[in-house]
């Protein structure tokens, strides 16, 4: 395993110039890169090459997936989107007081 490139690629989730790309794609990859094979980690860098802006409708559902970036690693990474918004939702709905 090759332990600085993982690194440098959650940094770079992390940095990615749009405030809600490096929210999606910063905890995604700190949860996720260190089981990422390395064909994954390929297909991740991959992905992070991507214009912010249309990542973010990719992900969102907002527009379809270019065949280049419709693959298991961007299966997970929207997987993941939905799966944490519905933890903050929760998370954030249980300490809430309506009024």
């Amino acid at each position: 395993m090759d332990a600085a490139r993982r690194k440098k690629i959650c940094y770079r989730a992390w940095h990615r110039g749009m405030r809600e790309m490096d929210l999606i794609l910063g905890p995604f990859a700190d949860s996720h890169v260190w089981s990422l094979t390395p064909e994954e980690l390929d297909l991740f860098e991959a992905l992070l090459e991507a214009p912010d802006q249309a990542m973010f409708g990719w992900i969102m559902g907002n527009a379809p997936t270019p065949p280049e970036f419709d693959n298991s690693v961007m299966d997970r990474v929207k997987a993941f989107r939905f799966s944490a918004h519905a933890a903050f939702e929760t998370a954030r709905g249980s300490g809430s007081v309506d009024g």
